[in-house]
């Protein structure tokens, strides 16, 4: 698989009929090994071992309904009290993030009103703070462990 920008980690992975797949701690089972979990995998793993997000909060590939359509976010980091506060949309490497990734995770902000998304392929990750009154999104310079996130929910 493609190096990526974030930490090298060891995983579980094996074949199984005729196919890669990789242990997702989180889920607790084996799932198909395909570019876009490669990079689930990594920035998960990342968020909870460099960034200090709990893992108990993270829930991966979270179902939505939308006016009778199925959606799927790729995960959502919930707060103490179990509401949204984050929508994490991540991609294949080869996918460039653009316009379309940020419509996408604000079609789900529709839905869960979070405070915050966060967008990776990979190689380029991307954290922002939705802001409702002037119709933007305010962008951190990296990506900010469990407590900077915390501060800045505190500060709303």
């Amino acid at each position: 698989m493609l190096q990526l920008n974030l930490p090298a980690y060891d995983f579980r992975v094996k074949k199984m009929s005729d196919k890669l797949v990789i242990f997702d701690s989180q889920r607790k089972k084996y799932v198909a090994l395909n570019p876009e979990e490669w990079v689930r995998q990594h920035f998960i793993r990342f968020l909870i071992e460099e960034k200090g997000y709990p893992a108990a909060r993270l829930a991966i590939e979270k179902q939505l309904e939308m006016n009778g359509m199925k959606k799927r976010c790729d995960a959502i980091l919930y707060n103490e009290w179990a509401a949204p506060l984050l929508i994490i949309e991540l991609k294949a490497p080869h996918i460039p993030i653009s316009q379309a990734t940020f419509d996408q995770v604000a079609v789900y902000n529709a839905k869960l009103k979070v405070d915050f998304f966060m967008i990776s392929n990979g190689l380029e990750h991307y954290c922002c703070k939705v802001n409702v009154e002037n119709s933007r999104y305010d962008y951190f310079n990296e990506i900010p462990t469990y407590n900077q996130l915390l501060e800045t929910v505190e500060r709303i």
